[in-house]
């Protein structure tokens, strides 16, 4: 008897694509196309990932791709979804692949209008933290006391990530949800309930990136379980704003395992990691809150 085999065979992301080793992103976007299917249009803009696919006319996935500039990625698949309905076409759906310079800050103007118009288009963010492709500079999605070029160690991010899951939670979309590279099975699932919702989906990921976390590669799956066993990334679906799902509820691991694999964090001294380890107590225990547990 053949073995089942939890995931479609089919490959969308072709070899020679131009991704760094380990990048989650790659990762990431294999398993989201193997979740949606062919019958998809694919919005990338400016990030690491128009850089991976490559450049017109020339490109590693095998649906079409729109490469659109860095704050535009919901207000173009607002008006390709559009357009694909004003020629009939009902079927195909459209993906806003978008990092996190261009979804928590370049982006978020669009963003913000498109989940309010409840647009229908799957959104997701792959999240690594820093603006990578243009040098590893912060965004408002890196992590408080985090090294990167423009927060070097003599003064680092002083700031809390920005909490994009309750900010779209706000807008009452359809279906928000939280994935991690790390858990494909969880991944896969999140993103074919997304295909079967209509109206606006977010699908926040925590995209490992071995170049700017200063990560060896080998280790990228690692870290971004450890991620989620720390509670730094926790994985859970909010519906309609208001309704949390936890999806893991880990038995916890103390954040200095996720952090000390990786060298942008190698100068936190004591003290700071346990500024770390209760900030993401508060947050679990708020998260658990809404979950209703």
């Amino acid at each position: 008897m053949k073995e089942k085999r939890p995931f479609p065979d089919e490959e969308y992301l072709m070899s020679g694509h131009l991704a760094c080793s380990g990048c989650g992103a790659s990762i990431g976007i294999r398993y989201a196309l193997k979740a949606l299917g062919e019958e998809i249009v694919v919005i990338v803009p400016a990030s690491c990932f128009s850089v991976i696919v490559g450049v017109f006319p020339y490109h590693s996935l095998k649906v079409p791709v729109y490469h659109v500039a860095f704050e535009t990625a919901a207000s173009t698949a607002t008006g390709v979804k559009a357009g694909l309905e004003m020629t009939g076409d009902s079927t195909t759906m459209v993906l806003a692949w978008a990092g996190d310079g261009g979804t928590f800050d370049i982006g978020l103007q669009a963003l913000s209008g498109a989940a309010e118009r409840n647009d229908d288009f799957i959104y997701v963010c792959y999240d690594n933290e820093a603006y990578m492709n243009t040098g590893i500079q912060r965004s408002s999605a890196t992590p408080l006391l985090t090294w990167t070029t423009t927060t070097p160690l003599q003064q680092t991010k002083e700031e809390a990530k920005k909490n994009i899951m309750e900010i779209m939670a706000a807008h009452r979309i359809p279906y928000a949800a939280t994935a991690s590279v790390a858990y494909p099975e969880d991944f896969f699932n999140k993103m074919k309930k997304a295909k079967g919702i209509r109206g606006f989906r977010f699908i926040h990921i925590l995209s490992t990136c071995p170049t700017g976390w200063r990560l060896p590669t080998q280790l990228s799956i690692k870290a971004a379980r450890l991620a989620v066993l720390t509670r730094i990334f926790p994985l859970y679906e909010i519906e309609d704003g208001e309704q949390y799902t936890l999806n893991l509820k880990p038995d916890p691991r103390p954040v200095k395992e996720y952090l000390k694999l990786q060298g942008r964090f190698s100068h936190l001294a004591d003290s700071e990691i346990e500024i770390i380890q209760e900030n993401v107590e508060r947050a679990w225990e708020r998260l658990l809150k809404k979950v209703g547990i």
